[in-house]
């Protein structure tokens, strides 16, 4: 005697699909990128808050220039990210997730602006000095108080530019020399004009949402309204992201991006920059509800 069918209706088969592709979940992948002098190692808690909240969520914490290979310059390291990036994307067509701390988030902002396909949704930014870097911060405290000032002799020139915290050291009081020996945040920033402007804008403006996280007690990025796109005028008073002339001629997309009502502000006091990507609280507060 012939055993009973099983009828199967359309919630059940979508079940199955859903469970064979592992999404049941809905969670997109994350990708972590690390800063300057750190590794994965050090994002492990952050991986486990991710896992905490959101059970079964794929982490990728992206193993390369770790440590004191991380001071290779950006435009060495960004190539070697974008590779390991794509092909994770490449893998998971439903989008992914960037979480990219300190220099790590100058890293993921030259990636999303030269990869023309990327699929990326939303870029967070974890206390980066996405418009430069400039100050004694407390890695600089056994250093003599010169180095502020005399920093762009090194930095400004093909030495300097060997290095990867050279790449974003922004000195106010020498603009010329900036925009002139800095390689590279002045074209991912659009302030000067160069042939990839417009399909770097474009690739850029892929993603769906940026989440700009920092806080007055950071320490090390400076000044700190740097992690939110602000920085110093000619006499070091802050000009905050929408007065910046990179947002107001739109040059890498952030003010379209912004009147889409798609970038997020996140400010969190009493955070030290080498604990943002360790401390729970930021977690819940700025980071939690983007990653769906």
């Amino acid at each position: 005697m012939r055993a009973p069918r099983a009828s199967w209706g359309a919630p059940a088969v979508l079940l199955l699909l859903l469970l064979a592709s592992g999404s049941a979940h809905g969670y997109k992948p994350v990708i972590i990128v690390h800063g300057i002098l750190d590794g994965p190692e050090q994002f492990k808690n952050l991986s486990g808050f991710i896992n905490k909240v959101h059970p079964g969520t794929e982490v990728q914490i992206i193993s390369l220039f770790n440590n004191c290979k991380s001071m290779k310059p950006l435009w060495i390291q960004v190539p070697e990210f974008r590779k390991v990036i794509e092909k994770i994307m490449t893998a998971r067509p439903e989008g992914v997730h960037v979480l990219c701390f300190s220099q790590g988030g100058l890293v993921c902002r030259a990636v999303l602006s030269t990869s023309p396909n990327h699929n990326v949704h939303t870029f967070i930014s974890l206390s980066s000095p996405l418009a430069g870097q400039y100050g004694d911060t407390d890695y600089l405290n056994w250093l003599p108080g010169c180095v502020k000032k005399t920093a762009f002799l090194f930095c400004y020139n093909k030495v300097g530019q060997h290095f990867s915290f050279c790449d974003y050291w922004n000195d106010p009081h020498h603009r010329a020399c900036y925009l002139k020996g800095n390689t590279f945040l002045p074209p991912i920033n659009g302030e000067i004009p160069h042939q990839h402007l417009k399909d770097w804008r474009e690739n850029f403006l892929r993603i769906k949402k940026m989440v700009l996280i920092g806080g007055p007690d950071d320490g090390v990025i400076t000044p700190w309204q740097s992690s939110h796109f602000g920085f110093y005028d000619s006499n070091e008073d802050v000009v905050e992201m929408r007065n910046q002339a990179f947002y107001k001629n739109d040059t890498f997309g952030l003010k379209t991006l912004d009147a889409r009502g798609d970038v997020s502000v996140c400010v969190q006091s009493g955070v030290k920059h080498t604990n943002w990507h360790s401390n729970f609280t930021v977690f819940k507060n700025c980071i939690e509800k983007w990653l769906i």
